[in-house]
């Protein structure tokens, strides 16, 4: 957590990993209340890892993005809502057409008070019971997280064309609105 001296405002940061970050960053990267959206990758034993290795899985990371947010303008209880709307909670080993550890779906919690609003998050979708299956979801501390490549940062305005390929081809927005549609 930083402070902003020139305007007084608090900034605090949250981690998420939910299968391909170009689509996670595109969740959040309009969202008010987020000042920035950082694709890259943690949770994993490699340090300054690069994509092609994680994409091989054998680094442990998984692609995430870490916002920097405003708490006066969003809470974190509602980036929480964000993540959850916009992931397949009940699968553990990746997301959509992207599987492997390095796509798990994680929150990756900054402080204690994260880590409690994730949990009773987590057990409030769990006592919904909106899916058959488990929620899949791994709560854990952010470690370090690297920042991943320029050309994957904000990769859905720098390449719209092949991105919406990949979105419409990874089946993601299908299984979303089969999960939540309902929700909504």
């Amino acid at each position: 957590m930083t402070k902003n001296d020139s305007e007084n405002t608090e900034v605090e940061y949250a981690t998420f990993a939910g299968g391909c970050f170009w689509c996670v960053e595109e969740a959040f990267v309009e969202t008010s209340g987020v000042l920035t959206v950082t694709s890259g990758y943690t949770g994993g034993h490699t340090r300054h890892p690069t994509y092609e290795q994680v994409i091989k899985g054998d680094t442990g990371h998984a692609e995430a993005v870490q916002l920097a947010f405003t708490p006066q303008s969003i809470t974190y209880e509602k980036l929480l809502e964000v993540f959850w709307h916009n992931i397949d909670p009940t699968n553990e080993n990746g997301q959509f057409c992207d599987i492997g550890n390095q796509y798990r779906p994680a929150i990756f919690y900054h402080d204690e008070r994260q880590q409690q609003q994730a949990i009773t998050s987590k057990q409030a979708l769990e006592g919904s019971k909106p899916f058959p299956a488990p929620i899949a979801v791994e709560i854990m501390p952010l470690i370090e997280f690297y920042p991943a490549e320029d050309y994957h940062q904000g990769f859905h305005h720098k390449n719209p064309t092949h991105y919406q390929r990949y979105r419409q081809g990874s089946g993601r927005d299908q299984r979303l609105k089969e999960l939540w549609s309902e929700d909504e």
